[in-house]
């Protein structure tokens, strides 16, 4: 066991290759802490792990009612009945559930585990990838959902194998926030109301009930400006378009997630030296 695992008052190491390494060593203790908070999540309930089904369901069915019945919302790439306004907007909520799942959850990840803290040679890092861990179980039955919708509206596109390949970058730009929130809401505990404020905003200022083209011109610019924007609309052309995706955007947004992940990282392993004195 290597000197800074032990030792409280060592710097942990924050290099890239260190974050890497990290997640990598550490791959069986977080499939099995994913495993036991999913399990836990519905322990107790009738309907058990059901309820991870039932759950984007019901929301979205519920959400499809208000937009596509009560404000006669359409979409412009879907056929025009609701079924077709709900695959996109599943699609919308799918992405921006992956990223709100973990950010909301970051604030309070090392404050709900004041006892690992303790623990010199546990690796608080891997956290924030548990919490990944467990938004991304949800979104793997949701997509089980949302392809089932699709291939009963009328088959699957053969771009849905290339999903990952959007999802992968959104992973890595949310781990890297939720690594700066997982640190600083040690230190500033009103970190987490903000977070429940910028998720919500986040979510009616992306393409999820409405398309881009829907708002004017000239604030289609600022649109963009969130990082949800362009990944919504990646997803939605793999999974339901079936249109060529955007691969120089996505390697440019990869590239930039991998580096602001590698920053997250480093901001967390600067600061968990005082976790324990603040807990």
């Amino acid at each position: 066991m290597s000197q800074a695992a032990v030792n409280p008052h060592s710097n942990p190491p924050s290099s890239l290759i260190a974050m890497i390494d990290a997640c990598w060593r550490n791959r069986r203790l977080m499939r099995e802490l994913v495993q036991r908070e999913v399990i836990s999540r519905y322990r107790g309930s009738i309907m058990g792990l059901a309820w991870s089904f039932f759950n984007p369901l019901l929301m979205l069915a519920v959400y499809t009612f208000v937009f596509s019945v009560v404000f006669q919302a359409r979409w412009g790439g879907a056929d025009g009945s609701k079924a077709g306004f709900a695959v996109f907007l599943f699609a919308g909520l799918l992405v921006h559930g992956v990223f709100a799942e973990c950010i909301v959850r970051a604030p309070s990840l090392i404050i709900a585990n004041t006892n690992y803290v303790k623990r010199v040679i546990f690796p608080l890092e891997i956290l924030t990838g548990v919490a990944m861990g467990s938004a991304l179980f949800h979104t793997f039955v949701s997509l089980l959902v949302l392809l089932a919708v699709q291939a009963f509206q009328g088959g699957l596109h053969l771009s849905v194998l290339y999903f990952p390949f959007v999802l992968i970058p959104l992973v890595l730009m949310t781990m890297g926030l939720a690594w700066i929130l997982a640190a600083v809401g040690v230190y500033i505990r009103d970190i987490g109301y903000i977070t429940q404020i910028i998720t919500t905003v986040m979510l009616f200022m992306s393409p999820v009930f409405y398309p881009v083209e829907a708002m004017p011109v000239a604030s289609r610019g600022w649109m963009y400006l969130n990082p949800l924007t362009f990944i919504i609309e990646q997803a939605r052309a793999a999974l339901i378009l079936g249109s060529p995706l955007n691969w120089s955007g996505l390697a440019l947004y990869s590239l930039a997630s991998l580096l602001f992940a590698w920053l997250g990282f480093w901001c967390f392993q600067k600061m968990r030296r005082g976790f324990a004195d603040v807990l």
